[in-house]
């Protein structure tokens, strides 16, 4: 999902995309062999935002980096979110994109289980057929096919288990936003203009709590704005690190 932010090391700067716990693209990959298309066992599907956050936590460590600028998109700032609870030194920089500090409500809860209930009985090309036409803008789904196909790739890439365990981690996350007055560092929240999931309202929001914090709108994007626009993305990813980094 973060490819087309790579292209950002070209900066200078050191991208990592960590890869989630259960999140595994080699599903996609028709010639590896069940053995490794499996995983080998491994780690049991994350159950909440604390233990992807614990995950990432582990990942900078094993990379010996000290210091970061930590995004997300959608529930990547949620997990954004649950690492700076837990360990605020880790963070030189902080990228809010398509997200909210608000836990769910009661409505968006039970929308939650019946998308488990959906994912447990269908399976993941359930979900895709479900969410896609949420995540995406209108003008994307109509001019560009290829960006429909290739997050439809990504939903289908992982099993149920995977899937199952997000739901749950997202349904059960508690509210952050008593956190956004504590965040001192420099803070970039991006939104796609046509977000239908966590509109820019939600992002003017946490722009007005966090103290020095820019808000960029990401025009013809909707819920996947790094996606669907990814070079007006970048300019305002890459405008931040240089002159807030």
């Amino acid at each position: 999902m973060w490819e087309p932010q790579l292209a950002l090391a070209a900066g200078g700067w050191h991208v990592v995309a960590p890869q989630l716990r259960g999140f595994d693209l080699s599903r996609a990959t028709p010639h590896l062999s069940s053995e490794s298309r499996d995983g080998g066992g491994g780690e049991p599907p994350a159950a909440s935002m604390d233990d992807y956050a614990g995950d990432i936590i582990d990942l900078l460590d094993a990379l010996h980096v000290a210091e970061a600028v930590i995004g997300g998109v959608s529930m990547g700032g949620y997990i954004a979110f649950a690492m700076f609870r837990h360990a605020p030194r880790y963070f030189q920089g902080l990228i809010l994109a398509d997200t909210r500090s608000q836990a769910d409500t009661p409505e968006g809860v039970e929308g939650r289980r019946r998308l488990l209930a959906l994912v447990r009985e269908k399976g993941p090309a359930a979900v895709a057929d479900e969410m896609l036409p949420k995540l995406l803008a209108d003008e994307t789904r109509r001019n560009h096919p290829e960006i429909v196909d290739r997050m439809r790739e990504l939903v289908l890439a992982n099993s149920t288990e995977a899937i199952a365990g997000a739901i749950t981690a997202l349904m059960t996350r508690p509210d952050s936003t008593p956190l956004l007055s504590a965040i001192h560092c420099p803070t970039l929240i991006l939104v796609g203009e046509r977000d239908g999931i966590t509109p820019p309202a939600l992002s003017e929001a946490m722009y007005r709590a966090i103290r020095g914090s820019e808000l960029a709108v990401v025009e013809h994007a909707g819920h996947l704005s790094n996606v669907e626009q990814p070079l007006a993305f970048n300019r305002s990813v890459a405008h931040f690190l240089e002159h807030r980094v």
